[in-house]
């Protein structure tokens, strides 16, 4: 019975070992380490999946050169979880697709424009076809306010006479034609907005305040700059007098020797 020469390559910290065994041995009977779990690991070659213990060292041996020895490799299981993976990848995928730009403005169509461009060309057209409704709904806003100034004046344009006669009975208010714009300048108007009223002399009354307190606070600053420096003045005085009398003073008199 011919031997084959085997490579166990055990996990670290573990040693490979070098085994000559019968190539009808199983891989079931190899000497492993007694320390170890059959259920906790698995052997396998460099290319191989994982081996059955029944397999012998016969199946694994090298088509081309029988005799090359044989490198397992010892390796433990990782127990396996309870699944989900592969829906919280697809969960995954679909909120980096939601993320994603789609602003295509940039790309091109068959015949060379920019999307954007096309865009902007039919917002432009939309705007020209709208344009004649949007004037319209601007003079009708503009007609509604001069009526509602008018109506506040007393003014009655000429259309709104009509069934009146002549002399414009029948009607109490004025035509425009009929008004003096400078006697009605001339006019006082009360405004009578108290909230507005109550507010200004609020804030003018709070001006005031902080413009007192500034020029306050100013006026402090310099009474005390101007107290510290009338000191400062008095110090130096005292010292010049204080040198002045040192020098006046006469020397004093000479001992006489015996």
């Amino acid at each position: 019975m011919s031997l084959q020469t085997v490579f166990l390559h055990l996990p670290t910290p573990l040693a490979s070992v070098q085994l000559s065994l019968p190539s009808s041995t199983p891989l079931s009977a190899l000497p492993l380490p007694s320390t170890l779990d059959p259920t906790t690991y698995y052997l396998r070659t460099t290319v191989s999946s994982p081996l059955s213990a029944s397999t012998t060292l016969d199946s694994l041996r090298h088509v081309d050169s029988p005799s090359h020895p044989i490198s397992l490799h010892l390796c433990p299981r990782l127990p396996g979880g309870k699944g989900g993976f592969g829906s919280q990848l697809r969960a995954a995928g679909g909120r980096m697709s939601t993320g994603k730009a789609t602003n295509v403005d940039s790309c091109r169509d068959l015949s060379g424009r920019r999307l954007g461009t096309i865009k902007e060309a039919q917002r432009q057209a939309e705007l020209l076809e709208s344009e004649p409704a949007l004037r319209a709904q601007a003079q009708a806003a503009d007609k509604s306010k001069l009526e509602a100034l008018e109506r506040k004046l007393g003014i009655t344009p000429a259309d709104a006479l009509i069934g009146s006669d002549d002399n414009g009975e029948g009607s109490s208010k004025r035509r425009v034609e009929d008004v003096d714009l400078e006697e009605l300048a001339r006019k006082k108007h009360k405004f009578e907005d108290n909230k507005f009223l109550e507010e200004s002399r609020e804030i003018n009354e709070n001006v005031r305040a902080a413009v007192s307190k500034a020029f306050l606070l100013k006026k402090k600053k310099k009474a005390k700059a101007t107290d510290v420096s009338a000191e400062a003045d008095k110090k130096v005085d005292q010292a010049k007098k204080a040198e002045k009398d040192k020098l006046a003073m006469p020397p004093p008199p000479a001992a006489t020797v015996a």
